[in-house]
C-alpha cells in the first residue's frame, strides 16, 4: 500500500481528511510521526488554537481509518526531547519527519514551501505541496449574530450574546436573544474561526498567545479570550459598518488645502468607536488618488483600502526597528500608523516622521489636547511642531475640532519677566487661528497651560477688584489691556499708581491703561 507522511503544517489545515473526502486518496498508510504529535501536544499546552486544530485532524483521522479499512492509520518514530519540540521553528522536527519519509519511500505532503524543497534535496521522490488548500466557503456562526446595523457583538460563556447597533458616535448596546452562551458554544465559534483563517489566504491570525488571539477575517475583526485571562470564554468581533470616502465628510475647503499642502504629520484622535479608524481610512484613500505611495502599520489590519496600498502587520513584524527600516527603504510618500498606543508605536511614529515619511497616527483620547500631551515625555518638547503639525479630533463620527502647532521664542502667559523668554509651543485652532493652548518647560516640568481659561480668569478677577460697569478687559500677547473712559483712568491707577501695581501683582501679568 501507498505511505503518506506528513509534516506539522499538514496535519494542522486538514490535508489528507480533506483529499480521502475529495477522493483523492482511496487507499493507503497515513505515517504520523510522533514529532508532530508532540508539536501538536506543546502548541495546545500553550493555549494556541493551531495545537488543537492539529490534534482535531487527528481524531478524524483514526475515525476515518476505523470506518474505512482500505486506509490506516500508524505513528512511528521517536518522540523528539523538549528542547526540540521548544525550538521547532529552526527545523529540526521537519528533518526528522523527512527522515521517515525516505526511509519509508513516502509520498510527502507539506504546506511550507522551504520544508518541500528541503525533501527534495534530500532525495525523496515524491513530494506534493500544498500551498492554498480549497476549503468551501461557508457562514461562520457568529455571522448570524450580524445585522445591517450591528457594528460589533459581544459573545461571552453564561450570558446571552450583546450588539452595539447604530453608527460610531450614535449607537445603543442591545441584548440580541435570550440565549445563554455556553462555554462548549463559544470554544466551537473560536475554532470555527481559527479554521476559516487558516485555510484562507486573505485572512490573518494577528496575534495568537497563550488566553487570547487577534484574528482579521475579512472584514471582521476578532478577538478571542481565554480563561484565566478572562473569566470565561469571550468573542468580541468588530465590523465597520460604513466606508466613507474623504468628500462624505463636507471639510471645510481651507482642511482640504491643508492636506494637500502642508500636512504631513497628522494626528487623529477621539474617544473609542467614535471613526477615528474610518477617517483615517478615507484620508488614506485621498492620498492614494492624488498619486501619493501609501503603506500602514496596522495591528489588526482591518483597514478597508485599495490593494495597490501595503499593509503592515505591527503584531508579526519581529520589532519595531524592522518596521522603521522597512518603510525608510520603499519611501512612501505617507504612512498610517493605526492604533498607536505604547511607547514603541510613538518613537517609531516620531522617527519616520524626522526622516522625512509624512504620517497619519491614530490616538485614543478625550480631547485633542490629551492626544499631544501623549508625546510629551516620550520626545523632546522642542521636536513637537516638527513631529505633529495637525490634530483632528473625531467626535461622532464628524471632525469636531482641528489643531495646529507652530514653535515662538516668548515670554509665557503669566510670567513679566522678559529674561524668562523661553521656547513656547502654541496650540492654535487653525480655522480662527486662535491660541487654545501654550506649552512650555519650566524647569523639570512641563506646563500646558488653557489660554482661554487663564484669560477668563483674569478678566474676572479685574471686574472683581475695578467694579465698574464701563470698561472692556483684552488679554493681548502676554498683556493685559484695560480700556476705561477718562475720567475713570485716575480711579483705577490709585495714588501714586498704587492701586494698579498691586493688581499686576496680584494676576502676574502687566497692564496697560487705554482712554475708551
Amino acid at each position: 500500500m501507498k505511505k503518506y507522511v506528513l509534516d506539522t503544517s499538514a496535519v494542522i489545515d486538514g490535508v489528507i481528511s480533506q483529499m480521502i473526502k475529495k477522493g483523492e486518496i482511496t487507499e493507503g498508510i497515513i505515517l504520523i510521526h510522533r514529532a508532530v504529535l508532540a508539536e501538536l501536544e506543546y502548541q495546545a499546552n500553550y493555549g494556541r488554537e493551531v495545537g488543537f486544530l492539529g490534534l482535531d485532524e487527528l481524531k478524524k483521522l483514526r475515525k476515518i481509518t476505523e470506518e474505512n479499512n482500505k486506509i490506516k492509520l500508524e505513528y512511528i518514530g521517536e518522540r523528539p526531547r523538549e528542547f526540540e519540540i521548544k525550538y521547532a521553528k529552526s527545523g529540526e522536527i521537519d528533518a526528522m519527519i523527512r527522515e521517515t519519509a525516505l526511509k519509508e519511500g513516502a509520498v510527502f505532503i507539506t504546506l511550507d514551501k522551504v520544508d518541500a524543497e528541503a525533501a527534495k534535496a534530500y532525495g525523496i521522490k515524491e513530494v506534493i505541496l500544498i500551498e492554498h488548500p480549497e476549503v468551501e466557503k461557508k457562514v461562520l456562526k457568529i455571522e448570524n449574530f450580524f445585522d445591517e446595523k450591528t457594528l460589533s457583538i459581544h459573545l461571552k460563556e453564561g450570558v446571552p450574546p450583546y450588539a452595539k447597533k447604530g453608527y460610531p458616535g450614535k449607537w445603543e448596546f442591545v441584548k440580541i436573544n435570550e440565549q445563554i452562551l455556553t462555554k462548549e458554544e463559544i470554544q466551537e465559534m473560536a475554532k470555527e474561526i481559527i479554521e476559516e483563517a487558516k485555510s484562507t489566504p486573505k485572512y490573518f491570525i494577528e496575534s495568537e498567545k497563550k488566553y487570547s488571539t487577534i484574528i482579521q477575517l475579512g472584514d471582521y475583526r476578532i478577538i478571542i479570550l481565554k480563561t484565566p485571562l478572562s473569566d470565561g470564554w469571550e468573542i468580541t468581533a468588530v465590523r465597520p459598518i460604513k466606508k466613507m470616502s474623504i468628500e462624505d465628510y463636507n471639510l471645510n475647503p481651507k482642511l482640504i488645502k491643508r492636506f494637500e499642502e502642508r500636512a504631513e504629520g497628522i494626528i487623529i484622535s477621539g474617544p473609542p468607536g467614535m471613526g477615528k479608524s474610518t477617517f483615517a481610512q478615507a484620508l488614506g484613500e485621498f492620498y492614494y488618488k492624488k498619486g501619493k505611495i501609501i503603506k500602514t502599520i496596522e495591528s489588526p489590519r482591518d483597514l478597508k483600502l485599495p490593494d495597490e496600498i501595503t499593509q503592515i502587520s505591527n503584531s508579526i513584524a519581529t520589532n519595531h526597528d524592522e518596521i522603521r527600516d522597512i518603510l525608510l527603504l520603499t519611501r512612501p510618500d505617507y504612512s498610517i500608523y493605526d492604533e498607536m498606543r505604547n511607547n514603541s508605536d510613538f518613537y517609531t511614529f516620531s522617527d519616520l516622521r524626522l526622516a522625512g515619511v509624512g504620517m497619519i497616527g491614530v490616538i485614543h483620547a478625550s480631547s485633542p489636547i490629551d492626544a499631544i500631551q501623549r508625546f510629551i515625555g516620550r520626545v523632546e518638547l522642542g521636536m513637537l511642531p516638527s513631529i505633529i503639525d495637525t490634530v483632528l479630533f473625531i467626535e461622532n463620527g464628524k471632525v469636531a475640532k482641528v489643531y495646529e502647532l507652530k514653535m515662538s521664542v516668548k515670554v509665557p502667559r503669566g510670567m513679566t519677566e522678559k529674561d524668562l523668554a523661553r521656547p513656547v509651543i502654541e496650540v492654535k485652532d487653525f480655522f480662527t487661528e486662535k491660541e487654545e493652548y501654550e506649552m512650555y518647560s519650566f524647569g523639570d516640568h512641563t506646563i500646558v497651560i488653557p489660554i482661554q481659561n487663564q484669560e477668563k480668569n483674569y478678566i474676572d478677577m479685574i471686574k472683581k477688584e475695578i467694579r465698574l460697569e464701563n470698561i472692556n478687559i483684552k488679554v493681548n500677547h502676554g498683556r493685559i489691556e484695560i480700556h476705561v473712559p477718562k475720567k475713570e483712568i485716575k480711579k483705577i491707577i490709585g495714588k501714586g499708581g498704587k492701586r494698579i501695581k498691586k493688581l499686576e501683582k496680584r494676576i502676574g501679568m502687566p497692564i496697560d491703561i487705554i482712554e475708551a
